[in-house]
């Protein structure tokens, strides 16, 4: 049933039809309480009020699989414009961007000249970004990209996700940039021929390359809510006299709220993935499919008053 209800959501992700009509409907489905706002100043308060709780944020404008060149443009702009917000308004945020949004899918020539407009700003006011990672049809591309600009660009970072057969190559290879890496599951639907599609081989993997990440001597974002992970985690940099500097764990916008807090307690540094944007419909999708208790509450806000 779980495998079904993730292939279920995954198929509605891709319908413009229901991205239209969830637009209306969004705040009532729950998706308020995972998306901060539709635009980067809605989201303003509730990054600072999540740092006045001592949480560190990574925002990210949502929207994906640009195909007009002019909304590409557009988008950077954003991106540029948000950095500058985030300088200005003296925020504890880095953040997050997706390719596709920036023209990858156009040309080489697009996404390359969009990405150093927005490193250069970035690199100005001293803030990372992080290269989300998209689907696997994507995931050469995007990886070609980040260790180009990661030669002239420290504050970058990329993803890589553990269902993926290539991803243990691939954090082996990244060791060699001194690469940030948010480690993930991943939450695309994808064919067996890339990817592991029992969870058990998708949760062994994501262990071995934060184990192998971190004997890298590299920085490591540990991205999961899930309490079985982040209990290796701790348990392995103890064991391995890990810093606790050269990690943090990651949690998404409004999913256990409580164990982040906790977490902070503990002494671990803590960041929150908050995603803001009219396009929001894909990505709340995806988090329903990723963890079937997340459909309780899209359904109690259908019916509620």
């Amino acid at each position: 049933m779980e495998a079904l209800s993730k292939n279920f959501f995954l198929l509605l992700s891709n319908s413009s039809v229901l991205d239209k009509m969830a637009k209306k409907w969004g705040p009532r489905l729950g998706a308020d309480k995972i998306v901060g706002g539709e635009s980067f100043d809605q989201a303003i308060p509730l990054i600072q009020q999540l740092n006045s709780q001592g949480l560190h944020v990574t925002v990210d404008h949502l929207g994906e699989y640009v195909n007009s060149e002019a909304e590409a443009r557009e988008r950077a702009e954003e991106c540029i414009s948000t950095i500058q917000a985030i300088h200005n308004h003296q925020l504890n945020t880095q953040l997050s961007l997706k390719l596709t949004s920036l023209g990858l899918d156009i040309s080489h020539e697009l996404v390359h000249e969009n990405m150093t407009r927005i490193l250069e700003t970035a690199k100005q006011y001293d803030v990372v970004v992080t290269i989300d990672m998209e689907d696997s049809s994507r995931t050469e591309k995007t990886l070609e990209l980040y260790k180009h600009f990661k030669k002239d660009y420290d504050n970058l970072g990329t993803v890589i996700q553990s269902y993926l057969f290539r991803s243990n190559q691939d954090v082996e290879e990244l060791s060699d940039y001194n690469a940030y890496l948010r480690l993930v599951k991943g939450a695309y639907k994808e064919s067996g021929k890339v990817a592991f599609t029992e969870k058990s081989m998708v949760d062994d993997n994501l262990k071995k390359l934060i184990a192998k990440h971190l004997l890298n001597g590299n920085y490591t974002a540990i991205a999961s809510h899930d309490e079985a992970m982040i209990d290796f985690t701790k348990d392995f940099v103890e064991k391995n006299n890990i810093p606790k500097d050269q990690f943090e764990f990651q949690m998404l916008y409004g999913m256990r709220n409580q164990m982040q807090l906790d977490l902070l307690q503990e002494g671990y540094k803590v960041r929150v993935y908050l995603p803001y944007g009219e396009d929001w419909y894909g990505y709340f999708m995806r988090r329903l499919a990723e963890r079937p208790a997340n459909i309780a509450f899209a359904v109690k806000g259908l019916f509620s008053k």
